[in-house]
């Protein structure tokens, strides 16, 4: 899976980022996402093609916790994703 490329991330003062749509993905998705932390950690994988368990991985490896709440991180921000267009199967 993988970002779609009309999705860019932006990073923002402090530790917010967005997911800003241009080209085509703008005129069918008018806003952007607002990511946290693990979410912004999770598209900045997403910018290549890569797999949830790679992503989940990159996620034990960067902070404490336990491995079935970084799959849910991933799952729920893949869902959320997939709604607005910005994920490529």
């Amino acid at each position: 899976m993988q970002l779609h490329p009309d999705f860019v991330l932006q990073q923002m003062p402090g530790d917010m980022a967005v997911l800003v749509p241009t080209g085509e993905a703008g005129e069918r998705y008018r806003g952007i996402v607002r990511l946290n932390e693990t979410a912004a950690f999770i598209v900045e994988r997403l910018q290549q093609d890569t797999t949830r368990e790679q992503i989940v991985a990159a996620l034990g490896e960067e902070y404490e916790g336990d491995e079935k709440d970084f799959f849910a991180s991933v799952d729920h921000t893949v869902s959320e994703l997939k709604k607005v267009g910005a994920i490529l199967d």
